[in-house]
């Protein structure tokens, strides 16, 4: 395995009683046995985002159920960035989304430079995909699947951001331009809710946790309409691009819509480097799965996804000691998703 070079940086409590990675022991510290090393780093993302308490939550786990082993979570830029520094051997665990994933494991995208051998070590959760709409602007004009927004003023997010790409993605799979189809607005969340209130939007896409804190107060105040993706548009997406998954918002996660919307999915995951040893990669996966109700205390979706059977989700093949763990505990591994 390549030598880790550390830059340590704690991170405090995030809830009442959780202290999420402490830096008691030194960042240097000495190697296992088998050579790994008895100090791990775990890329997040920017403390106001969910990635970093998940990245704390994950350190206590390991130091409290791993023999001789510390961690910490580390803040960075998130996804790109966590990848680089896995990649670099300047952390162990990485927190990305899976298209950032997908891409570096081929040596695409912004990873075309060189590809990074890298396998998962859990699946997270999802980052659902929201075209959205307010009630009375979808009487209007009938928005009724996702192609009906051509024509039409829609954000695609913040310039650079991981909605904007998404959504360029999407569109491209749906044979339709950003440039040409519509009347295209690079707003943030804020900006694109504020925008539909005052009349100067028809939609906008926000690639988030399902009840997004910006969907829940945009709904607040006015009722809103969830653009369906019909289902030739979640095939196209999807046989297009492999890191979406099929997924559906259900009636009750936004108090104003009424039915279930099909749309996709894209998944979180912990990668961690091809190079990792099948047993500390099982030691890590059977103690992050055990002790999911950690993860809880800071993410209240984790007992609904941080289970066995997403791992259909993974963008990129497991660890040999995640799938040595999951096949312990019964779960069937496809071939696809073996190293």
């Amino acid at each position: 395995m390549r030598p880790r070079h550390r830059y340590a940086a704690c991170i405090g409590t995030v809830t009442a009683g959780l202290v999420l990675a402490a830096c008691s022991q030194p960042a240097n510290s000495s190697d296992d046995d088998d050579g790994e090393s008895g100090s791990l780093s775990i890329a997040t993302g920017t403390t106001s985002g969910l990635y970093y308490p998940i990245g704390g939550a994950m350190a206590e786990i390991i130091k409290d159920s791993v023999d001789g082993v510390n961690a910490s979570a580390e803040s960075t830029g998130a996804s790109v960035e966590n990848i680089r520094l896995l990649d670099a051997g300047d952390s162990d665990l990485a927190i990305a989304q899976g298209d950032v994933v997908y891409q570096a494991y081929h040596g695409d995208g912004e990873f075309s430079d060189a590809a990074v051998e890298t396998n998962t070590l859990m699946v997270l959760y999802p980052n659902v995909y929201h075209a959205v709409s307010l009630a009375a602007i979808d009487e209007d004009l009938g928005l009724d699947c996702f192609g009906d927004v051509a024509g039409h003023r829609f954000s695609v997010g913040a310039p650079g951001s991981g909605n904007e790409l998404a959504t360029n993605l999407v569109f491209d799979a749906l044979g339709m331009s950003t440039d040409s189809d519509i009347s295209r607005q690079r707003y943030a969340y804020a900006e694109t809710a504020r925008a539909l209130r005052e009349g100067q939007l028809d939609a906008g896409s926000w690639v988030v946790g399902e009840g997004h804190g910006s969907l829940s107060e945009l709904e607040a105040t006015d009722p809103i309409h969830l653009i369906p993706m019909c289902d030739d548009e979640v095939a196209a997406v999807t046989d297009q691009y492999p890191f979406y998954t099929p997924h559906t918002i259900s009636a009750d996660t936004y108090s104003t819509i009424d039915d279930d919307v099909s749309t996709i999915a894209l998944w979180n995951v912990v990668s961690v480097s091809s190079d990792m040893s099948e047993d500390r990669g099982y030691e890590l996966a059977s103690a992050l799965y055990e002790n999911v109700e950690t993860i809880s205390q800071v993410y209240a979706g984790a007992a609904d996804y941080l289970t066995l059977e997403t791992l259909e989700n993974s963008p990129v093949p497991l660890h040999p000691g995640l799938i040595r763990y999951a096949e312990e505990q019964g779960v069937e591994i496809p071939d696809e998703l073996r190293p």
